[in-house]
Parts: structure tokens; sequence; C-alpha cells
């Protein structure tokens, strides 16, 4: 389970730091703890500005930002990633939770309640290197909204995209399941995008509503170069791959959110998803676009269009209906 691992990682850097600390200096082991933290941060802030420099390489800075635009854009990434990767995702459990998918009658509801019952629901599926606990904040936001959302965590973190599909569609069927809802809106962050677009070409559309992507490298990612493992090879720029996925059926109206200021999917023009309505949001970084207000909203904005072509739900009978025959 990641979160086990990285609850164990981030003790034995801790320990390694402390023991740094205390063996080039005079440093009690309490004066010790917050310098490893420190050094900790250190690194992570790192981590974030080589990965800029590296984007940058790759044309990342057009369009241009100001210097306060370009700032805050590196700190929020830089804040992103923090409480991604030390903060949630390690107590994954604690914050997350079980997903709450149980329709509930309809007896005693307002119009408004009831229409928002009858919306598809949502499963949020994170990208390379996470898991369901990357979507805390958005999930919050969604649900406060009114949505019904479901989210995955995808194991092992390095394996073929390919074997992540089965699981997905089985989520899938839980989710339409638990809510009686005829089909699901997909939303998925970076290589959740692929693990989308892979799920529609093994089975098809049938119980998808819409798909969302946010910051998905749909033609690749230089820095998946780097990357570890079958998943990392396959989101290299145009792998074979790539190149057989199918782009997604017209009946799914696909939306593709991308910043061309990402950090990760480099360049920009990999972001491109042929086909599907692209909204460029400027000035986020790739692992903000979960946390970002702008994107939330653009997503959200989506939504409530996809609830209004999709109002199917799950009649008082226990029938799947369309709301406008309700």
């Amino acid at each position: 389970m990641l979160a086990r691992a990285l609850r164990l990682s981030h003790a034995l850097e801790i320990t390694f730091y402390v023991i740094l600390v205390m063996s080039v200096g005079d440093t009690s082991f309490a004066a010790a703890i917050p310098l490893a933290l420190l050094i900790m941060l250190a690194l992570r802030a790192v981590l974030i500005a080589v990965s800029y420099a590296y984007a940058r390489a790759y044309g990342l800075l057009a369009p241009r930002l100001s210097g306060r635009q370009r700032l805050l854009m590196v700190l929020g990434e830089y804040a992103s990633f923090v409480v991604t990767f030390i903060v949630i995702m390690p107590f994954e459990r604690w914050w997350m939770g079980d997903d709450c998918l149980q329709a509930q009658p309809d007896e005693g509801r307002t119009a408004a309640a009831v229409a928002e019952r009858r919306r598809p629901p949502i499963l949020l599926i994170h990208g390379y290197g996470c898991s369901r606990g990357a979507w805390w904040w958005l999930r919050g936001h969604l649900e406060a909204a009114g949505w019904t959302v479901a989210t995955i965590s995808l194991e092992p973190i390095y394996t073929s995209i390919d074997n992540y599909v089965d699981p997905v569609a089985r989520r899938v069927d839980d989710l339409l399941a638990a809510t009686g809802a005829a089909q699901v809106i997909l939303v998925g962050h970076s290589m959740g995008g692929l693990v989308a677009r892979a799920y529609l070409q093994r089975y098809g559309d049938a119980r998808v509503a819409r798909l969302l992507t946010l910051g998905t490298p749909h033609q690749g990612s230089e820095l998946a170069r780097l990357g570890l493992g079958d998943n990392g090879r396959q989101m290299r720029p145009h792998s074979p791959w790539l190149q057989a996925l199918a782009s997604p059926p017209a009946s799914v109206n696909a939306v593709a959110l991308y910043s061309p200021h990402d950090n990760f999917v480099m360049p920009p023009a990999l972001l491109e998803l042929r086909g599907a309505q692209e909204q460029r949001i400027d000035g986020v970084g790739h692992l903000a676009m979960l946390y970002s207000p702008r994107v939330i909203q653009a997503l959200l904005t989506v939504l409530e269009q996809t609830s209004a072509r999709h109002p199917g739900a799950m009649s008082d009978t226990g029938e799947i209906t369309n709301a406008a025959d309700a």
C-alpha cells in the first residue's frame, strides 16, 4: 500500500537527516529533528525548481507570466507537492475515509436536492505515483456542490496502464450499483486521464456520460523519460502505447483542462487531446491543478453542463430513468 510505503520512507529519510545533523555538529536530538524536517522540505523545493527548469527548456514560458505570477505559481506547486505527498497521501485513510455513494430516497427532499441526486456520479482517477488521497481537496469541493464522488487507488504504482483498466471497470460497476445511475463521469488527473481513455477503448462508452482530464499527457511527456515502470515508459512522447490508444468516442464529449505552464507534462503541445474540447488555465502547475480555485471552478462549470445533458438516475421503483421523464 502506497500510504504505508510513504510513511516508512519519510521516517527513514528524517532519521537519516537527524543522524547526519547530529554527526556534523554539536546538536541535540531535539534540535536535530526540526533541522531534519527543514532539509526534507528544502529537497522538495529543489525538485520543484528542477521540474520548472526542465520544463523551461521545452517552451513553458509561452505565454509569459509576470514575475509575481511566476513566483505564485511555483510556490503553489511546491505547496501542492508537500501537502499531497507528505501530509495527505501517507495518512490517506485518516484524510479520505470511505467514499459516500449510497443513494438516498427522494421522499422529503427538495426538488433541487432530487435533481442533484439524479446527476451522474463521478469517478476520480489519480495520476502517476499517487493514490486516491491526491483528490482530498477537490473531492470535498465536488461533494459540497452536490455531486456523488468515488475514488480509486491504482496499484501497483509501477505497472502497465493497461493493468489499471479492469480495476477501474469494477469500480465503475460498484459506483453504478451503489447509486442506481446509468452512467458515470470519468475525471482523470495526469496519467489518470490515460487510464480513463484505456477504459473507454476496452469497455466502450455505454456507461460513461463524459470524460474530463486535468493535465493529462495525452501525447506523452519528456519528463516521462525519467519515469519508472511500464507506465512511465508508456508516457514517453509518442510511445507505441500512446499511438495505439484510441481517441475518446464523440459521445463522451471529452474535455481536456490543461495549463501551458505544466511542469510535469512538457512540451505543452503534448497535452493536446485530439477531438476534445480544450480549456486552457494559465499559471497553474501540474499538482496545483488539484487545488487551484480556477481549475475547480472550470471543472464545476463543465460538470453542470454534463448534468443538464445526462440527468439519468434511479427512479423510486429502482429503475433507471431520465430526470425529464420522472
